[in-house]
């Protein structure tokens, strides 16, 4: 049985409704150790014959038969693993990808194979220098001759081994020597037991071959055996081939960014400007946020929840500063019962009274101050507010840096610290409407600098209490301040407290934590850090559309090439693959070029910035560069998705005639 049967084939082209005859039934038994030349004039055929043979043209009547196997030519992953593993093509015009080198050529087809990359690399320039061109293996194309070409081509059909060379007018551009060296190659090809057949329309070259089969009209009109097929070598091995690993689409994509890489590099460096504004302005937000929280958390213990009586829905901690004659007092301070209520949930550790008095006046060495508020000290505070002096004692008094320290003396504001200050303000009895004046002396224990928070002035709530008995005023408490046992009981507890209602169902306490505050002004800058990036993520719209114009233009440049991948075996798929990978290596290098932008700039914005605020105010994180990867790689995936499906879906037979 013939190794290769063809049998019926019939071949037409229509031009609207009238049908072209381009074969007209041939049937033909090739076997393997032949170099069999067809041999006819232009027009009569033979190139149709051979991409049928090839598995390139499907649209055909007959019946191709490989080894014994029928060839199914509808199913296309069937004709991929046929050229892959069973045909070499050899063109007139060479074929060689031109961005590749003289070796990397023959390595597209080795990387079809099982074997490891060294092994692909010694078999190709085992090949190579077969063919004589081992001198040659690192130029490229166009730095080599006609002839130089041709056998590049060759070694490359050579290269995974297959059974069937197919050689398209193999010597039509070479001169006499080339063309007998090209002959010579070809006939020891077809000693090593494969079958060569050579599509010729000189009788010279045909001549030259075991058996000539003559093609005109789409019909064969001889069919001369000039002598017999060699004989089959008797180790039979062959290489194994394989479908065409990812890996590969991304070298070859690799390949062919560098070797344009000036022209990719002004798109690269416009998606990176488009990456980098957003990773820097999230990195902005982020430190925006830290600055924020490191502030508050400065003024405040985070584990420190200040209960007040709820006010409605746009009430807030503090709102009455102190009691005021008219004020109902029932509603706005907490009484010693209902201290003891909050003071049994179980994520209390500490419970403590809170007073602010309200348009406070003081007198310190016979000249005026006004103090404007002050609250007790409490676990809210923190230590190293205090830049003068200690916590205060009893009828001890903190007093603000600004407002009074440097009032007192500007140089040496410290000097405050151990005078005695005469205060008074205003508040009311039990019964809310009878004013009452406190009259206090404190001494100054310290001096509190509140920073961006405002002013501070800060006393004990004993002493307050003390006072307000002595004067006969109302001692509820106007606050208290909780201190949980574990940071992560603040929320528990906040919402427990929120839910207390009182005998008529309404609600008696609202609860304000560090976090809560932080939590809502951390809402906004969120957003505005959000809007400011996706502001800059417009410009990535831009780069995708850049994107796609270079990857379409790809397409468009390297029709040939696509081709020769697919006469090589490689599948549609490979064929997406291979523009998909390399707009995602586009992605990729935009990336790390916005990320050293981003941290490059970030640091310079930071020493900047930190000579004003002393905070490293741009922060970029893990999370920001992981989210800007994939971002970079999203659009540029998506980006490929049209330009990659154009590619696959041509015609592999139309590809390879493009200019």
């Amino acid at each position: 049985m013939a190794f290769l049967e063809l049998q019926d084939i019939r071949k037409s082209y229509f031009l609207g409704k009238e049908e072209f005859p381009v074969l007209k039934g041939i049937d033909l038994d090739f076997e393997l150790g032949e170099f069999v030349s067809i041999l006819g004039e232009s027009g009569g055929g033979k190139s149709t014959l051979m991409n049928i043979i090839g598995g390139l043209d499907r649209e055909f009547e007959g019946q191709v038969t490989i080894d014994g196997q029928v060839l199914d030519h509808k199913k296309e992953k069937q004709l991929d693993a046929y050229r892959r593993g069973t045909i070499g093509y050899i063109y007139q015009a060479y074929n060689l990808i031109s961005h590749l080198t003289v070796l990397e050529n023959v390595l597209v087809s080795l990387e079809m194979t099982t074997l490891s990359q060294k092994e692909k690399v010694a078999r190709a320039t085992e090949l190579l220098t077969k063919v004589g061109l081992q001198e040659q293996i690192k130029k490229h194309p166009n730095q080599l001759s006609g002839g130089q070409k041709q056998r590049v081509a060759i070694a490359r059909a050579l290269a995974s081994d297959p059974k069937v060379i197919i050689a398209d007018e193999p010597t039509g551009a070479l001169d006499g020597k080339n063309t007998a060296e090209v002959l010579e190659i070809l006939e020891d090809i077809a000693k090593d037991g494969k079958l060569v057949i050579a599509v010729t329309h000189s009788q010279d070259v045909a001549n030259h071959g075991t058996r000539i089969v003559h093609l005109a009209d789409g019909q064969i009109d001889d069919d001369q055996r000039l002598r017999p097929a060699f004989e089959l070598p008797a180790d039979d091995t062959r290489l194994a081939d394989r479908p065409l690993p990812a890996s590969a689409s991304f070298r070859n994509a690799f390949k062919h960014l560098t070797y344009n890489f000036w022209r990719n590099s002004l798109i690269m460096i416009g998606t990176a400007i488009g990456l980098f504004a957003v990773m820097l302005f999230t990195g902005l937000g982020n430190g925006v946020k830290a600055y924020i929280n490191d502030q508050v958390n400065s003024l405040a213990n985070p584990t420190a929840v200040t209960v007040a009586r709820h006010q409605g829905d746009n009430g807030g901690v503090g709102q009455t500063s102190g009691a005021t004659a008219g004020v109902d007092m029932d509603k706005t301070t907490i009484s010693d019962d209902q201290i003891k209520k909050i003071k049994a949930n179980k994520y209390v550790k500490t419970l403590q009274k809170g007073y602010q008095a309200g348009n406070v006046q003081a007198t310190l060495d016979g000249k005026a101050y006004s103090l404007g508020t002050v609250q007790t000290w409490s676990a809210t505070y923190q230590k190293k507010l205090i830049k003068a002096g200690h916590v205060p004692g009893k009828n001890e008094i903190l007093v603000d840096k600004k407002t009074v320290a440097k009032k007192f003396n500007t140089k040496d504001w410290q000097s405050v610290v151990g005078k005695t200050m005469t205060v008074k303000w205003m508040t009311v009895k039990s019964d809310g409407m009878t004013p009452v004046e406190i009259n206090k002396t404190f001494k100054v224990a310290g001096v509190i600098d509140a920073g961006q928070a405002g002013t501070a002035n800060v006393t004990t709530a004993g002493t307050i209490e003390d006072a307000y008995k002595e004067a006969g005023a109302d001692t509820r408490a106007l606050f208290v301040t909780v201190r949980v046992k574990h940071t992560d009981d603040v929320k528990a507890f906040q919402k427990a407290v929120n839910k207390m209602k009182d005998a008529d169902g309404k609600r008696l306490y609202q609860a304000v934590t560090v976090g809560s505050i932080l939590d809502t002004i951390n809402t906004i800058v969120s957003l505005a850090t959000n809007v400011l990036a996706a502001i800059a993520a417009i410009s990535l719209i831009v780069s995708a559309l850049m994107i796609i114009v270079t990857m379409f233009m790809s397409v468009s440049e390297r029709t040939k090439e696509i081709g020769i991948l697919r006469a090589l075996g490689e599948s549609k798929k490979d064929v997406r693959n291979l523009f998909t990978s390399e707009s995602l290596l586009i992605g990729l290098a935009s990336f790390i070029l916005a990320v050293i932008l981003a941290f490059g700039i970030g640091a310079g914005l930071n020493s900047a910035l930190y000579q004003i605020a002393k905070f490293d105010m741009i922060q970029i994180s893990l999370g920001n560069v992981v989210m800007t990867l994939i971002l970079a790689l999203v659009i540029s995936f998506l980006a490929a998705l049209l330009p990659a499906r154009r590619a696959a879906k041509l015609n592999p037979i139309d590809a390879l005639s493009a200019d």
